[in-house]
């Protein structure tokens, strides 16, 4: 990965294998011009996506079909000092066939990602799941 500022609080992140791109800009509420995901927007959604996936990984052994599946994400930011206080996800799936220990390994999967275990545990990671 590289990243690069572009000026205007605004970076450009690229993968290298793949070469996307992903640009993001800081908040209106810390002088940015919030075009496009702020750094700490992208920390959220990666704890989104890594639970996502990693609920994938066993939706797949335990042959469950989780395409579909949504997450609603609302990061909360503390004032002083600046910096991410708690993600909160809200997991949902309209049709999802599973049995209630299957949806037990998936929440199990989801809480132990890589992405919420590197996290501060003074960020609070409040998490639901509607299915």
């Amino acid at each position: 990965m590289t990243s690069e500022y572009l000026g205007d609080l605004r970076t450009s992140a690229t993968h290298l294998k793949s070469n996307n791109s992903i640009i993001t800009d800081a908040p209106l509420d810390n002088n940015g011009k919030g075009e496009a995901f702020s750094p700490t927007d992208l920390v959220a959604s990666a704890l989104s996506s890594c639970m996502i996936t990693i609920m994938g990984i066993k939706a797949a052994q335990e042959n469950i079909d989780l395409k579909g599946l949504k997450a609603e994400v609302t990061k909360v930011m503390s004032a002083s000092p600046r910096q991410i206080s708690e993600i909160i996800i809200s997991f949902s799936h309209d049709h999802l066939e599973a049995t209630p220990k299957q949806i037990e390994v998936l929440k199990r999967a989801a809480k132990t990602c890589p992405v919420a275990l590197s996290l501060s545990p003074d960020i609070k990671q409040t998490i639901s799941f509607n299915f």
